[in-house]
């Protein structure tokens, strides 16, 4: 496998850091400022510098090289209205289509794989209800709408090249530094409390390690990657506090919180999503739910 990875967030570092580098090349990754690539050059990877307004100076070589590419780069706004989504010009949303669809489709000899990080929030409100894979997306926000031009464009490349495409579909992603226990901590948690609203969520190892098993096997299609026990926010919280005998805040009702608008839109869409499909893939959960996953945590609710 030869890696070259668009957006070096936290997801994707996640997944890096699971890699046998015995086994795997990194080509490189993009972040998008100079004093980030310095920061993830000192960790032995090759940090190319890629903001999505203009094209990145290494990456069309570094694209030439590679096997595997995995996209975490957000999309921008959804292309406008007539737009040719898919098209060399059309992913006008999507930083790294626009700049580098005609090294992707067309060049990259030895191209075997592309995997996409998306969000289940492309499927919009089911009022609680299951869903699946199969569900047809019904985006709300801005953002997601977004998300559905990127997705429809990265798969209609995969068919234009004859690769798989894996779309990703993460839901709520927490793990080390990203916690209920730091949020305890640092005095910022809350227990919003909205009558029948439930959320799915994610350990970011369990990202990695099914990111790693679409990759290996060069698998793609649309792929849900949530936890097994979709909870409201409130409960979560409180286990997190019972687990470190912290004093759990108060119950805040949702419908007079003081939220940011973006916060408020989370709120809006209440489902419940299945991770069958990724299960039969031959994945296995390392963290089935937020029981577990917060377990093996714990130790940062004490760390200075």
């Amino acid at each position: 496998m030869h890696l070259f990875v668009f957006g070096y967030g936290y997801s994707a570092a996640h997944f890096v850091d699971s890699l046998d580098r015995d086994q795997v090349t990194v080509e490189a990754v993009t972040v998008r400022s100079k004093d980030k690539a310095l920061s993830v050059a000192a960790h032995g990877l090759t940090p190319l510098v890629f903001d999505g307004e203009r094209p990145g100076e290494g990456i069309a070589g570094a694209l030439y090289r590679a096997t595997h590419i995995l996209v975490s780069a957000p999309p921008g706004h959804a292309a406008p209205a007539g737009a040719n989504v898919g098209g060399a010009n059309a992913s006008a949303g999507d930083p790294v289509l626009r700049w580098y669809f005609d090294e992707i489709a067309h060049g990259s000899p030895n191209l075997e794989w592309i995997g996409y990080l998306s969000t289940i929030g492309v499927y919009g409100d089911h009022a609680g209800a299951w869903i699946d894979e199969e569900t047809p997306v019904d985006p709300k926000s801005e953002r997601s709408k977004a998300r559905v031009e990127a997705e429809n464009a990265w798969i209609a490349l995969g068919e234009t090249r004859g690769v798989p495409v894996a779309i990703l579909r993460l839901s709520g992603i927490y793990g080390p530094g990203r916690n209920g226990f730091v949020n305890l901590k640092n005095g910022t948690a809350k227990r919003l409390v909205k009558p029948g609203q439930v959320f799915n969520r994610i350990h970011v190892a369990d990202i990695a390690g099914a990111t790693k098993r679409l990759a290996e096997q060069r698998l793609g299609g649309i792929y849900n990657v949530t936890d097994d026990e979709p909870a409201a926010p409130q409960d979560v919280v409180l286990h997190a506090a019972q687990l470190v005998g912290a004093e759990p805040p108060g119950e805040t009702d949702f419908a007079t919180a003081d939220l940011s608008p973006m916060a408020r839109s989370f709120y809006g869409e209440n489902k419940r999503v299945r991770n069958d499909k990724l299960k039969q893939a031959g994945y296995e959960f390392r963290y089935p739910t937020y029981k577990e996953g917060l377990a093996a945590l714990m130790g940062e609710y004490g760390e200075a």
